[in-house]
């Protein structure tokens, strides 16, 4: 059965209601489309363990900035709701920016200390977007469960923090990074990428497996860490470091050395696309 599309604020809310009502808990998967197999990992998951699983694909103007790719940003919206369709998933909220923002909108969530450092500190409004759009899909869907990526580490660490703030009660599931066969993240910007960038771009996942490798074998030293990862990304084609960091995964605070729970984080231009990744340690 396809999925029912909503695209206003008023139809979504019938729809869950009917769920809930029947005893479904809800789970919400929010994507901005262009819907790829780490996507479809979330929707599965939510599948696993709600009764109604509902996607949003709504490319959120707030969090590009000007020189970005809004206008660009890929809008496949019939295959990704065939690629819906076929994962079971029960209602897309596919809403306008005027159904998400109005014309006089002037309400912003931003999370102190986490929001401007890492891919923060390059794309200035980013995650006050990210976190108002997130926090107005709870309040229009009200899942249960809302599943998101670690991909996105740190979009993930301060949708966390904001659930907690402010007392929003839902249950926040992290979900396993997804990668091609070469360990390039999935990515909806991997599109972009020509095929000598698509070669040059598993780079980044080798980088991180071998200052995982590193730690494993006894280094500690941050600085060391990075200016080896540094060496690497530079000596290979159409590569340009926005930052690599070690951080503590909590708070995102620099360290001097690895040691407690540490995220390792990079963004690298790939020629004019930008891509992340991240590992985990805990050491």
């Amino acid at each position: 059965m396809p999925p029912l599309i909503a695209t206003t604020i008023p139809d979504c809310r019938a729809a869950i209601h009917t769920a809930k009502s029947a005893g479904q808990r809800v789970g919400l998967v929010p994507t901005m489309g262009a819907l790829h197999a780490g996507h479809l990992s979330l929707i599965e998951r939510a599948r696993a363990e709600t009764g109604f699983v509902v996607v949003s694909i709504f490319v959120n103007p707030t969090q590009f900035g000007p020189k970005e790719d809004l206008s660009r940003y890929p809008r496949p919206f019939e295959r990704d709701v065939e690629l819906c369709s076929q994962a079971g998933v029960d209602l897309i909220l596919n809403p306008t920016p005027e159904t998400m923002y109005g014309y006089d909108f002037k309400t912003y969530v931003e999370i102190h200390d986490l929001q401007n450092v890492l891919c923060g500190a390059s794309r200035s409004g980013h995650f006050r977007g990210v976190a108002t759009v997130v926090l107005k899909l709870f309040n229009i869907v009200q899942p249960d469960i809302a599943f998101f990526g670690q991909k996105d580490a740190q979009q993930a660490l301060l949708l966390s923090r904001m659930v907690r703030d402010l007392n929003v009660p839902v249950e926040m599931a992290i979900c396993p990074i997804v990668r091609e066969p070469d360990g390039l993240a999935m990515s909806s910007r991997n599109v972009y990428l020509n095929a000598s960038e698509r070669t040059s771009a598993p780079v980044l996942f080798r980088v991180l497996s071998a200052l995982r490798y590193a730690v494993v074998a006894g280094e500690r030293d941050v600085a060391a860490l990075i200016g080896q990862t540094t060496a690497l990304i530079a000596a290979t084609p159409h590569m340009r470091i926005d930052y690599i960091a070690v951080v503590d995964c909590d708070t995102l605070t620099p360290l001097t050395l690895v040691h407690g729970n540490v995220l390792v984080a990079l963004a690298v231009f790939v020629g004019a696309t930008r891509l992340i990744d991240n590992i985990m340690l805990v050491v």
